[in-house]
């Protein structure tokens, strides 16, 4: 005798298996910078995480505990948030070097109160760290670092099975850790044009020695500006290159987090 199920028991529990599956890929998109970008709409954003997680169920064996709203769910559930958001954040470490680095060039030109809404994060920046942002993620996009990026969220369910997502302590010691490669990318992003800022700064004081009746912020700030406007121009060419390998150094940071 064949026994038959009536009912939509069977499309419930995909259903469930579907939205787990979506919690870790989700809090992945959030946290990154380019997906959780505050001018993403949030539709979209739940479109591209839907629609990666039927991927995910179609191709890798998901565990779905028997009662997500049961104690042992709910943790299961905020162990693949820690590991959608830890992947993000790695990401986004490096897309705040270029700001910091706009920071300092924009303090050494007399641009710092230059500030404007920044259409990724939503907050306050400098005008000079919007253009740094867009840039690096023009380059970013060029280069399929968003598609490297999802594949490494679906890689991460091998390395992370559920049930095994709490990272120890040795994984945030190493995250923490790539804190300071963002200050040293930052370093290196706004060395170039601090260095002839304060070639400029040295000339205008020799000049404002030489001629004390000078008035030396009449002279020094649009010198500074002209300044710092040329070596941007002439610096895209190596700004290009330090993004890219900003780039590859964020999706290099965030598979370390996949390795044993």
């Amino acid at each position: 005798m064949i026994g038959m199920t009536f009912g939509f028991g069977a499309l419930e529990v995909e259903l469930w298996k579907l939205v787990f599956v979506m919690t870790r890929i989700g809090a992945a998109l959030l946290a990154a910078p380019f997906f959780g970008a505050a001018t993403v709409p949030v539709q979209l954003r739940v479109a591209i995480t839907a629609a990666v997680a039927v991927l995910v169920c179609a191709w890798v064996p998901v565990q779905v505990p028997a009662a997500l709203l049961s104690a042992q769910g709910l943790l299961m559930i905020a162990g693949e948030v820690l590991v959608g958001l830890a992947l993000g954040f790695v990401l986004q470490l490096c897309f705040a070097a270029p700001v910091l680095a706009a920071e300092q060039i924009g303090g050494a030109m007399g641009l710092s109160l230059a500030t404007a809404v920044d259409p990724v994060s939503g907050v306050q920046s400098p005008a000079l760290g919007q253009y740094f942002t867009v840039l690096l993620t023009l380059v970013f996009l060029g280069l399929g670092g968003h598609l490297q990026f999802i594949a490494l969220v679906i890689e991460s369910y091998t390395a992370f099975p559920q049930g095994a997502t709490w990272l120890g302590a040795e994984r945030l010691a190493v995250i923490a850790g790539f804190g300071s490669d963002m200050f040293v990318a930052a370093l290196a992003i706004a060395l170039p044009v601090t260095l002839v800022l304060l070639l400029v700064q040295v000339l205008t004081g020799v000049i404002s020695r030489s001629a004390p009746a000078l008035n030396l912020f009449a002279l020094g700030l649009p010198l500074g500006v002209l300044a710092g406007l040329a070596a941007l121009i002439m610096a895209v060419p190596l700004l290009v290159e330090q993004f890219g390998d900003l780039s590859a150094q964020g999706l290099e940071q965030a598979r370390s987090l996949l390795q044993p």
